[in-house]
């Protein structure tokens, strides 16, 4: 018998992706924006998709068109719990759409809810409330912060995961002790993208003073990557041999290497390489929008092997 579960602000579908490789049938999915909902169909057209705000839906009606669920994905809104945000305003709407999974839980009744935010969504004030509601319901629950690179991600990405249980108190997940892939593991490094001179006219000052850091550690042969935002107690810079920074909504990372007995060139990573960041295979489709449009999904997601091992370890602990 089949585990069936959603999929509320699914974006792009790595939550669909990781549940559905361990074993999870996904009935339905969730999300308010249009090229998220176009991406998710592509990748799973087997999958019914509800686009718009969750506090529309009716749930009651909802219910009986799925039929029963036994598991919630929920990745609320992050944007204004992320520090990646940096001094802009922050918005409170936007941080209550988490109580909507209290909402769905208390009409759907799945054995099992999975939440995944910024580890900074537990700073916020009303964090302890939105835990209350759902041990009102019944829930018991686990709270764990979990880095992707732990679990063969290329990408130190590190996220908070709740796993609620109606039963019992959900397992701990684990950390894989795997050997952690790198940044160089996702890089096209053969030439296949256009590259530029890193010392071309116009380029921004502070984008200068970070290579120069990175060729006075590295010399001038060693190619490396430019982190563009965020703080980075690196300088500014990274090395291939390491996993990637987290990837974020915008454009982030530039890969500089030598051209040529002196020469130096860069550009930014392209949409592959991010995809192979998150843990996604080449099958996954980002199709629809600009690239800055599809680099924001990816930013947005959920790496797929870090959900299909919290999923395997809550849902297998029966």
């Amino acid at each position: 018998m089949s585990v069936r579960a959603i999929d509320i602000f699914s974006g792009a579908g790595g939550s669909s992706l990781g549940a559905s490789q361990a074993g999870l049938e996904i009935i339905a999915a969730f999300d308010r924006c249009p090229l998220a909902a176009k991406t998710h169909k592509a990748n799973f057209p087997g999958t019914k998709f509800f686009r718009g705000r969750l506090e529309h839906q009716n749930l009651k009606k909802l219910k009986r068109q799925l039929g029963p669920i036994d598991v919630i994905l929920a990745s609320p809104e992050c944007t204004s719990h992320s520090p990646a945000k940096g001094n802009k305003p922050r918005c409170e709407k936007s941080k209550n759409t988490a109580f909507q999974i209290v909402r769905f839980a208390r009409i759907l009744r799945p054995r099992w809810i999975v939440v995944e935010n910024v580890v900074s969504m537990r700073q916020w004030s009303r964090y302890p409330e939105f835990k209350n509601k759902l041990q009102e319901q019944g829930y018991r629950i686990r709270e764990q912060v979990l880095n992707a690179m732990d679990f063969g991600v290329p990408q130190s990405r590190r996220r908070l995961f709740l796993t609620c249980d109606l039963k019992r108190m959900p397992p701990t997940v684990t950390v894989s002790k795997k050997q952690r892939p790198t940044a160089r593991a996702i890089l096209n490094m053969n030439g296949t993208y256009e590259c530029k001179p890193l010392y071309k006219k116009g380029r921004a000052r502070p984008t200068l003073l970070r290579a120069r850091r990175a060729l006075r550690a590295l010399g001038k042969r060693e190619p490396f990557l430019l982190v563009y935002y965020g703080s980075d107690a690196a300088g500014g810079w990274q090395k291939l041999d390491r996993p990637l920074r987290t990837i974020t909504t915008l454009d982030r990372f530039a890969l500089v290497k030598p051209q040529g007995k002196r020469g130096r060139v860069m550009r930014m990573l392209q949409v592959p390489e991010l995809r192979a960041a998150m843990g996604m295979p080449r099958e996954m489709k980002f199709e629809f929008g600009t690239r800055r449009d599809r680099i924001k999904l990816i930013g947005n997601a959920v790496c797929p092997p870090v959900m299909k091992h919290v999923v395997h370890v809550l849902t297998t602990h029966v």
